[in-house]
């Protein structure tokens, strides 16, 4: 009988899908309802420039935004209509252009028209179609940086007679210093908005969010996500985040497994983004493969990771199995420290009173162990 799949909506890990909550962001959302719920009502528009990094929250903040902000009707005179373009895919004014004369159900050839008489068709579509028109241009450093003239139109839409539009550009930079100053002075201090990255509580409340939605119920504990999360949060990137979680889904149903374990998720990270290499192997000292090794041992189970001293317990083991002398309590921990640095292994501290926690989420950690055995087994050297 074959096991029911694991991930069961694979879209709802998907950079493009808005979820229907966003974790950690109510702030910010409601920060936007109250600037675009005073300006849209005066028959004003409200220019914003929304920056974070990758993996931020900003397209789904937008989106999100977007959608309720419609969803909710009239606000004053007219109703709220959002044209969502990512300028990634359409890099230069004209492209952008065309999106929006779709928005207000105008069809023009791809060649043939000026960017003005652009603007004019659009403006008669608008004049058609009565409404507050939020814009939201993702990706937006693709457009500014080509020296757009689009922005300064669309900021001045009343000047050139297109009516009241409000103007959301998103970009992972600060647009500003690309604009011209006629353009850059719509976005004041209080016409911007930053996002900060994730942390690690965080990523591991948005990973309980969406893995709810896409992994098969019973298929994964909070440890598994708390591990994603850990390897996510020093980039605060939830992109990446979901990234392992969908691809670590993926190594538990290839094989054949009932729930996602910790050498699923290594794996992942390994696929997605290698930095363990056979160079950085053999550039490790005896004591460092040594470490590395028990450690790699100690993890092919299910764990994590592994308290240090649990850790210095099995090392002292692997030590006397390769008949060499025990490593003192000061080396040890040096040699950790070491494997810290060179990126090898994640130490945490534990609970008041324990020992720290040793992990290594680069590679599965049976791959990883074999590779160390076969290193010993040949020769152990390197630096000393």
């Amino acid at each position: 009988m074959t096991p029911t799949p694991i991930l069961a909506k694979e879209e709802t890990l998907d950079p493009s899908f808005v979820p229907p909550r966003l974790v950690r962001r109510d702030e910010e959302f409601a920060v936007l309802g109250r600037r675009y719920r005073e300006a849209l009502p005066k028959g004003l528009a409200y220019h914003l420039l929304l920056t974070g990094g990758i993996g931020s929250g900003k397209t789904a903040l937008a989106r999100r935004f977007s959608a309720e902000i419609e969803r909710a009707g009239r606000l004053g005179e007219f109703p709220v209509k959002t044209t969502y373009i990512n300028c990634w895919r359409r890099a230069s004014d004209r492209t952008v252009m065309l999106d929006l004369l779709r928005s207000v159900d105008v069809s023009l050839p791809d060649r043939g028209y000026s960017l003005s008489e652009m603007l004019d068709v659009y403006e008669q579509g608008i004049r058609r179609h009565p409404a507050h028109r939020l814009v939201v241009l993702d990706e937006a450093s693709a457009l500014v940086r080509q020296g757009t003239k689009l922005v300064y139109l669309l900021t001045r839409s009343r000047e050139v007679e297109l009516g009241a539009i409000s103007l959301m550009l998103i970009a992972a930079e600060d647009l500003l210093p690309y604009l011209d100053a006629a353009s850059r002075s719509s976005f004041g201090v209080t016409h911007r908005l930053a996002l900060a990255p994730y942390d690690r509580a965080a990523l591991t409340e948005i990973l309980e969010s969406r893995a709810s939605l896409a992994l098969r119920r019973g298929s994964f504990d909070r440890d598994v996500l708390e591990q994603i999360a850990r390897i996510a949060a020093p980039n605060g990137d939830a992109r990446f985040a979901l990234e392992i979680l969908a691809n670590a889904a993926r190594a538990a149903d290839d094989a054949g497994a009932e729930s996602i374990t910790a050498e699923h998720v290594r794996r992942a990270k390994g696929s997605i983004l290698p930095t363990v290499t056979e160079a950085q192997l053999e550039a490790l000292s005896t004591n460092e493969l040594g470490v590395l090794l028990a450690l790699a041992r100690t993890l092919k189970g299910k764990g994590s990771s592994v308290a240090s001293q649990r850790l210095r317990a099995n090392h002292a083991a692997l030590l006397e199995e390769l008949g060499a002398s025990a490593m003192s309590r000061t080396t040890f921990w040096r040699t950790l420290k070491e494997l810290e640095r060179d990126g090898l292994v994640t130490l945490e501290a534990g609970a008041t009173g324990e020992s720290s926690l040793v992990a290594a989420d680069e590679m599965p950690a049976s791959f990883l162990a074999t590779l160390l055995e076969e290193r010993i087994g040949q020769a152990p050297g390197g630096k000393g």
